[in-house]
């Protein structure tokens, strides 16, 4: 009976840790991509790899305003804005 007991116990073990690896790559496939920025900042999106035409902008300023403006495409450059002792309007 123990000897039952003992496989059993290890059997849910590996099913508990089949079940967080799972879910540990569901988080990671569901994370957005690195070019996201949480909080102010903007994304610059330019005509080539050269980044040599600023084509759009997407992103959210320092009170929360959304930026947009533009077209997005695959050349793109994020930075998180910084935004020391800013008075935003209510």
């Amino acid at each position: 009976m123990k000897r039952v007991q003992k496989l059993l116990r290890g059997r849910s073990l590996v099913l508990l840790a089949f079940a967080i690896i799972v879910a540990l790559g569901v988080l990671v496939a569901t994370a957005p991509p690195a070019e996201a920025i949480a909080g102010p900042g903007v994304c610059i999106y330019y005509n080539n790899a050269a980044h040599a035409k600023v084509v759009g902008a997407r992103g959210t300023g320092c009170c929360g305003e959304p930026i947009s403006w533009g077209i997005t495409s695959k050349y793109v450059h994020c930075e998180q804005l910084l935004c020391p002792q800013v008075l935003c309007p209510n």
